[in-house]
C-alpha cells in the first residue's frame, strides 16, 4: 500500500479558462471548477473533458463532492471558481440552453407517485415545450426501452424501486437530451436490481445518440465505463478507464486473517519493508506477485494466519493506491457525510 499521490490535474492558479471553440466535440468540459459552502471547498479545482458519445463515471465515496459537481453541470447550483460548459453552453451564463440539452436523473425519486408512468412522462415533455404530435411516439418510445409501456396508466405508487428508477431514466430522455446525468442511478437498489438497470443504461447507449454522466460509489458499476474519474474530498486523485487505472496499481491485494493483526502489520514492516493496514478486520497490503509471496508468510515463525485472500487490482485497490483509503473506510468517515444543499451529502 502506497501514500497518496498527488492528483492528475495540480495546476497553476492562471489556467486558462474553457470557450465555446474548445468544447467542439465535448460533451462536458471543465476547467479550474470550484464550489466552496462558506469553509468548506465541495469542490476543490477539478479539470474535465467528456467526449460526446462517451459513458463516463465518477467513482467515490459520500461526500467526495460527485453530487456537488453535477449539480453544478446540470445548472443547479454556481462554481465559486473556474468554469463548466455543457453540450457547448456555459452552465452560469447559458444556463437555459444547457438546460434543454440535458436530462437528468436524481438520487432521489422526484415522480409524482399519484400520477400514472404516462401522466408523469406527459408533464415533463411539456414543461420543456415537446410539440404534441411528438409527444405520443416519444413516450411510447422511451416506456419500450425501459421496459414499462405495459404499465403506462398504472399509478407509479404502485411500482418497485427498480421501476421507479427505469421510469425516471425514461423522463430523462423525454425531450432527447445530448447529455443524460445520472446520479447514483441504483443507489438503494439490491444486485438483481442493479444489473437490470445497467442492461437498460447499456441498450439506451446504443438506441441514443447521447452522452451519459454519472456518479458512483459502487465498484462494480464503475466498469460498465468507458473512463472513470476517482474523486476524494473534493478533488480528482486519477482519471483513466478502468483497465489503465486498475493496471496502474501493479500489485496485488493481500488481506490475512490473524489472532493478532499489530504483530502481524509490525513483522510486514519489518521482514519485508511492506506497509499494511487493517480494512473490513483484515491485515491489509499491496505486493507484485502475491501468490508467490503468500508461501513467504507461512514460513515466519511466530505469526498464526487463519484465512488468506489475493486477489488482482480492483477500482478499489486503485482508491486505496491513490488516496490511502478503501472506499468503504471512507465512507464510515464522519467529516465525509456531511449533509449539504437541497441532495443532502456533497
Amino acid at each position: 500500500m502506497t501514500a497518496p499521490r498527488p492528483g492528475p490535474h495540480d495546476r497553476p492558479a492562471d489556467i486558462a479558462l474553457p470557450t465555446a471553440e474548445d468544447a467542439v466535440g465535448s460533451a462536458v468540459l471543465v476547467r479550474g471548477l470550484e464550489k466552496s459552502y462558506g469553509p468548506i471547498r465541495a469542490v476543490d479545482g477539478i479539470d474535465l473533458d467528456v467526449g460526446t458519445g462517451e459513458t463516463f463515471g465518477f467513482l467515490g465515496p459520500n461526500g467526495a463532492g460527485k453530487s456537488t459537481t453535477i449539480k453544478i453541470l446540470c445548472t443547479l447550483a454556481e462554481p465559486t471558481g473556474g468554469r463548466a460548459l455543457v453540450a457547448g453552453h456555459d452552465v452560469v451564463t447559458d444556463r437555459a440552453e444547457v438546460r434543454r440539452h440535458i436530462g437528468l436523473v436524481f438520487q432521489d425519486t422526484t415522480l409524482d407517485t399519484y400520477l400514472t408512468a404516462e401522466q408523469n412522462l406527459r408533464f415533463h415533455a411539456e414543461l420543456y415545450g415537446l410539440p404534441r404530435e411528438v409527444i405520443g411516439p416519444r413516450l411510447q418510445q422511451v416506456l419500450e426501452m425501459v421496459g414499462l409501456w405495459e404499465r403506462r396508466r398504472d399509478k407509479v405508487l404502485t411500482f418497485s424501486g427498480g421501476m421507479k428508477r427505469r421510469l425516471e431514466i425514461a423522463r430523462g430522455l423525454m425531450h432527447s437530451p445530448r447529455v443524460l446525468f445520472l446520479d447514483e442511478p441504483t443507489v438503494g437498489l439490491d444486485p438483481q436490481t442493479r444489473a437490470s438497470i445497467w442492461d437498460y443504461i447499456h441498450q439506451l447507449r446504443r438506441q441514443e445518440d447521447i452522452t451519459i454522466f454519472l456518479t458512483t460509489h459502487y465498484m462494480d458499476e464503475a466498469e460498465h465505463c468507458d473512463r472513470i474519474a476517482i474523486m476524494d474530498a473534493g478533488r480528482i486523485v486519477a482519471l483513466d478507464t478502468p483497465e489503465a487505472l486498475k493496471a496502474s496499481v501493479g500489485t496485488d491485494r493481500i488481506q490475512i486473517g490473524t489472532e493478532d493483526p499489530q504483530a502481524a502489520i509490525e513483522l510486514l514492516a519489518g521482514r519485508f519493508g511492506i506497509e499494511a493496514a487493517i480494512h473490513d478486520d483484515l491485515v491489509t497490503f499491496a505486493v507484485a506477485g502475491g501468490e508467490a509471496f503468500v508461501p513467504r508468510l507461512f514460513a515466519e515463525p511466530g505469526l498464526s494466519i487463519r484465512s488468506v485472500h489475493v486477489a488482482r487490482p480492483s477500482l478499489d485497490d486503485v482508491f486505496l493506491s491513490y488516496t490511502g483509503r478503501t472506499i468503504r473506510d471512507a465512507e464510515a468517515t464522519p467529516a465525509d457525510n456531511m449533509r449539504i444543499g437541497p441532495w443532502g451529502r456533497r
